[in-house]
């Protein structure tokens, strides 16, 4: 009997430990399912463009077309000279482009804009990147724009190369976590911890 009751509190315990394993991932699986059909039934109201890469911008000019009452924010990428060329050569109206030069980061994409974005009533965007930065894009995008209750539809752009490492993803997660609770995006730590190691 008392064997038979040992047992049955191992069992339980081991369920609970298992349980406790399932939770979080439950949860978090539960969150990108939402954010997964939450992207498919907004219609965004601007077109967000991660500057960077030129094929970004020249994909974002023909999207823009498709899309013609939309604005378009580019953050950061090429010169401001050559961004406009691109979007101008597509016939998209100079009033309906936005360069903002502030981004230094894939995180301060973000956090550069959202406030601006929010203060025009603009709940949803169209988020376009690289298909191998999206991941992390949309990592930080979800937790910026999201503080700001701005959702993301995300349009790759196809350039065929491996995704980026998953810690990219995780380390740039925290720091917009970082800025949605004390306004600094942490770019100066690792500024820092060089400067420290010298």
């Amino acid at each position: 009997m008392r064997q038979r009751r040992y047992l049955f509190s191992r069992s339980r315990r081991s369920k609970v430990r298992l349980l406790s394993w399932l939770m979080p991932i439950l949860a978090v699986s539960l969150f990108c399912g939402y954010k997964q059909i939450q992207s498919y039934l907004i219609q965004p109201e601007a077109i967000l463009v991660l500057g960077g890469e030129e094929e970004r911008e020249l994909f974002a000019a023909d999207f823009a077309q498709q899309h013609p009452d939309l604005h378009i924010w580019v953050s950061s990428g090429s010169p401001s000279w050559y961004t406009e060329k691109v979007f101008a050569k597509a016939g998209i109206p100079r009033n309906h482009l936005h360069i903002d030069r502030r981004a230094t980061d894939t995180v301060t994409n973000f956090t550069t804009l959202v406030d601006e974005l929010k203060a025009q009533g603009i709940d949803g965007v169209y988020l376009i990147t690289a298909d191998d930065h999206m991941l992390r894009a949309r990592v930080i995008g979800e937790i910026v724009f999201g503080s700001r209750g701005i959702t993301l539809k995300p349009v790759p752009v196809s350039l065929g190369r491996d995704p980026e490492p998953i810690e990219k993803s995780l380390r740039d997660g925290a720091r917009a976590l970082l800025w949605v609770t004390t306004g600094h995006t942490g770019a100066t730590l690792g500024q820092t911890s060089n400067f420290l190691k010298k």
